[in-house]
């Protein structure tokens, strides 16, 4: 599959946000509020730490053990087949279910049993599988609400970066997110989590539902966050999707990590994977 975004990777610039424009690009520092300290950098330089996450589920571990560490500005994809045990991590990592043992780190502090809004505070956004969006609500509305987070003075400011990323959304802010496209959902899906200008992004199944033409119009929008600096972990089920935008890929098994290795390694041998869940 072949993913030229170059027409669109360039934003629309805009009076009156960061300065008379929205830029993406590495390091800037209007598409995320959180600021690292220089003992941070030192410490872990950004890193999103995961060691022996553990996770139970009606009354049965379901992830066992996981190790994983994201780079900020980079693209970490984590695959795996259905009940890998993927969608549990994710929620573990959103706060919505509690690991039963290890650690999330990031800066240094230990993220396991803390609160969905304090994980989101800390700088880290989940985008759930479903295009969960509020459907009863404007494409405005949904991004009003998801900016709660923000100090008011940035709120809008936060609003319009996602509406450069996502130029579709612009003439829909009127339109019940009900009424979109599941393209288009997903689109205002990654912009709800963008709007809290997070350090982290996690996307579950991106490609859920969609067709392959929808997909190639999100591919280079994940390219253009990471660009920006934050990091992406990206959840996906195809693997050539989540290979061909990735530096570095985990595969999951019946609850473990049974492979890790750069992403251009795997693009080259995908019967790596093949064997692997074979062994699991």
């Amino acid at each position: 599959m072949r993913h030229d975004g170059r027409a669109r990777l360039r934003p629309r610039h805009r009076g009156g946000c960061d300065g008379g424009g929205t830029r993406f690009r590495r390091g800037s520092p209007s598409l995320s509020r959180h600021r690292r300290t220089r003992g941070d950098r030192v410490s872990n330089n950004g890193r999103l730490v995961i060691e022996g996450i553990a996770i139970e589920r009606g009354g049965r571990e379901v992830v066992h053990g996981v190790d994983l560490v994201a780079e900020p500005g980079a693209i970490t994809a984590l695959l795996g087949p259905n009940g890998a045990g993927k969608s549990s991590l994710v929620l573990a990592l959103a706060g919505t279910i509690k690991a039963s043992r290890g650690s999330v780190r990031l800066d240094g502090a230990d993220l396991v049993g803390k609160s969905p809004t304090a994980i989101r505070t800390a700088g880290i956004a989940t985008v759930p599988e479903g295009h969960r969006v509020l459907k009863d609500m404007t494409v405005a509305d949904n991004l009003r609400v998801a900016s709660l987070l923000v100090p008011r003075i940035e709120r809008p400011a936060a609003v319009d970066r996602v509406e450069s990323l996502f130029e579709e959304l612009t003439p829909l802010r009127g339109r019940l997110a009900g009424s979109l496209s599941g393209g288009q959902q997903q689109m205002l899906a990654i912009g709800q989590a963008l709007v809290s200008q997070p350090r982290y992004l996690v996307v579950d199944e991106m490609s859920l539902g969609l067709a392959p033409i929808i997909v190639r119009r999100l591919v280079p929008a994940l390219r253009r966050i990471a660009a920006a600096g934050v990091g992406v972990i990206l959840i996906e089920q195809f693997t050539q999707v989540a290979l061909d935008l990735a530096s570095d890929a985990y595969a999951m098994a019946q609850g473990r990590v049974v492979v890790h290795a750069p992403a251009a390694e795997l693009r080259e041998a995908p019967e790596r994977l093949e064997q692997a869940y074979r062994l699991a």
